[in-house]
């Protein structure tokens, strides 16, 4: 059981995130869009349905697609044994052997 720890770094390297986040907002503005068309006095409760609907809906697929691609893009490196002592002397705590 005497295994060497060794310290590992956590890199995220998200550059696709940004065309998500876009669509998520294209859903947002074309609800709000469709919404306001259909405000009227007659139809206020269908313009509300209409709008809870298309968020209730597309939100959970929405925050699955920017969940899995943010823990797609998670990498554990091992880091060096110079990197470790140097972050050591930087005030980290340096696993015992």
């Amino acid at each position: 059981m005497d295994k060497e720890f060794q310290n590992y770094r956590v890199v995220c390297t998200l550059e696709d995130i940004y065309g998500q986040i876009i669509v998520w907002l294209i859903v947002i503005v074309l609800t709000l869009v469709g919404t306001l068309g259909l405000w009227s006095n007659t139809r206020q409760i269908y313009a509300l349905a209409m709008a809870g609907l298309i968020l209730v809906l597309s939100l959970p697929f929405l925050l699955l697609v920017f969940l899995t691609t943010l823990l797609d893009h998670i990498e554990f490196t091992p880091m060096e044994a110079a990197q470790n002592t140097h972050s050591s002397s930087s005030g980290s705590i340096k696993p015992a052997n």
